[in-house]
């Protein structure tokens, strides 16, 4: 299959959250798998997951694969699966200083969303929670982050029509 153009659908009414959209010339279930498959998603998401998987109410670890953030650990707890509809984690956000120990923090709440649109799937990501993380971190955090769903969005598009 070959890869149609991104639709990316930016949203900056609230400094509390993020949102990214990309349509992806795959059916749901294939978007579907490359999400909820814990394997997969390490595979675009830059981050190692073998053996592991997602279930909704347990925590995930592993560490990141994308070079300069070897050091970092994926750390999430898995909110929601509702298969071929919702995938939902809670992190921290650009938590990558190894001298801060962000376990105190609140976390922020990221939803991947898919939908049919007959010509492919409709993937949306929002982050939202920004408001309650430190303020001394916070427009770093929303600021990267930001920059990360952007690549990773398309990571995931590159991913699934090429493999």
């Amino acid at each position: 299959m070959t890869s149609s153009s991104t639709s990316s659908i930016s949203s900056t009414s609230s400094t509390d959250r993020i949102e990214r959209s990309t349509l992806i010339n795959a059916p749901v279930s294939r978007v579907w798998r490359a999400l909820a498959n814990a394997e997969e998603f390490g595979g675009w998401f830059g981050v190692a997951l073998k053996g592991k998987s997602f279930v909704a109410g347990q925590q995930v670890q592993g560490r990141i694969t994308i070079p300069g953030y070897e050091h970092v650990v994926f750390d999430v707890f898995i909110e929601r699966v509702e298969p071929e509809k919702l995938f939902s984690y809670r992190w921290h956000p650009y938590a990558v200083d190894p001298a801060v120990d962000y376990s105190k923090e609140p976390t922020t709440l990221v939803e991947f969303t898919l939908k049919d649109t007959g010509k492919g799937t409709l993937l949306s990501v929002v982050e939202s929670g920004f408001d309650k993380i430190p303020v001394a971190r916070r427009s770093e955090a929303i600021r990267m982050n930001t920059g990360g769903w952007e690549g990773q969005m398309e990571n995931i598009k590159k991913y699934v029509t090429t493999q």
